[in-house]
């Protein structure tokens, strides 16, 4: 039976043995978790967004829009290369996968030395994670994503390694694959952060 799922061509390589597709499933399942974790730090920001503690430093005035787009093309330019990855996966063509991957790795390299500059300048003008509630819930919320960026990238570069030692196989395939859903999910996140805090913190909208 997994020898006929294997030899199927209209299913995806990831999808060809029930390992794979329960492995799918179950990440799925992680993803909604990972949402109900990311909406409590959202509620949480919110309910803190006004707790300024009559702190100098105010997002109005240390939130830089053209250093927050740059942060938003680069993570949602990452998510296009790692889609593109998925197809080449798909078209069976390694070496290109490996190429889009890097790519993306590097992309991903690059939004968190642009985040760590961030906090760093926020730092030098007086907003620290202890300057008041609302800088707390603010450090927290972007760190916290930023940490499951930082653990997609590592899983990456490890599935790359693996990809190129084993080569495309219903496992390995389908490991990228829920690499590739957990990285399109950090996205997802980024963009209500986006829309969420900045734009709001800028009275944007």
């Amino acid at each position: 039976m997994g020898t006929e799922e294997q030899m199927n061509p209209h299913m995806p390589l990831e999808y060809q043995s029930a390992a794979g597709r329960n492995n799918i499933l179950g990440f799925w399942v992680f993803i909604g978790a990972e949402f109900a974790l990311f909406s409590t730090l959202f509620a949480s920001y919110f309910a803190l967004v006004d707790r300024t503690a009559g702190a100098a430093a105010t997002s109005q005035e240390l939130f830089a829009l053209d250093l927050v787009l740059l942060m938003t093309f680069t993570l949602l330019t990452s998510s296009f290369t790692c889609g593109i990855a998925i197809y080449e996966m798909r078209a069976g063509r390694l070496k290109r996968m490996l190429i889009w991957i890097g790519i993306t790795v590097a992309l991903g390299l690059g939004f968190l030395g642009l985040e760590i500059y961030e906090f760093v300048h926020y730092a030098h003008e007086g907003a620290t994670l202890s300057t008041s509630a609302f800088w707390s819930a603010f450090f927290v919320l972007l760190g916290t994503h930023g940490l499951h960026v930082t653990i997609g990238i590592g899983w990456m570069i490890i599935l790359a390694i693996q990809l190129k030692q084993r080569g495309l196989t219903p496992k390995t395939t389908s490991k990228f694959f829920i690499a590739s859903l957990y990285w399109h999910f950090l996205d997802v996140i980024w963009v209500l952060i986006f829309t969420g805090v900045y734009l709001l913190g800028m009275e944007w909208i």
